[in-house]
């Protein structure tokens, strides 16, 4: 299998035909993580995704070799996401009523979790955090990124993400004990 900055490099070149395997590689995963950001907005992330998508391949010059494009291609996303909430008339609320059938399960970690009244747990005690310990949260646990791959994601230091993910953590594990799902 061809590397992804392999790919990007190519795409950088030139060569259309190097995105197709990016987006196959990356979309499903992607979605994954923008619909826990959105707070489990199905068709939110899979706008986001394209716009995500859309926005790699445009500025597809400012990937630098050799950082690691899935960290760029997701902070394109957290970005995105990031945004579309800053705008004015757009308003978060929190609705656990998520339709829990179109949760993307191909990836692994999201199959003990998606279970009934659990997962509309866990969907609303992820959206109950602030954005900045959320996004690290999902990158570690879901995308399954180091520490050091969420500190270049998000341009913040390894510090700054440690600490997120345990407070973001200890946020989650007191919130879901107030639910009684912490077992």
């Amino acid at each position: 299998m061809i590397a992804d900055e392999t790919l990007a490099r190519r795409v950088q070149n030139g060569d259309r035909l190097a995105v197709d395997p990016l987006v196959e590689r990356h979309y499903s995963p992607l979605i994954g993580y923008l619909y826990r950001m959105t707070g489990g907005d199905r068709a939110l992330a899979e706008d986001l995704a394209h716009e995500t998508f859309m926005r790699a391949i445009t500025n597809i010059a400012q990937y630098q070799h050799p950082r690691p494009f899935k960290a760029w291609l997701y902070a394109i996303a957290t970005n995105a996401a990031r945004n579309h909430y800053k705008s004015a008339d757009q308003r978060r609320t929190a609705n656990t009523d998520h339709d829990l059938d179109d949760v993307p399960d191909d990836h692994p970690i999201d199959a003990p979790l998606i279970e009934g009244e659990e997962a509309a747990a866990v969907i609303a005690a992820l959206d109950a955090l602030p954005d900045h310990q959320r996004e690290v949260v999902l990158l570690y646990y879901y995308q399954q990124f180091s520490l050091q791959e969420i500190a270049e994601t998000l341009h913040i230091p390894l510090g700054t993400v440690k600490s997120r993910l345990s407070i973001g953590i200890s946020r989650l594990r007191e919130r879901m004990k107030a639910m009684d799902y912490g077992r």
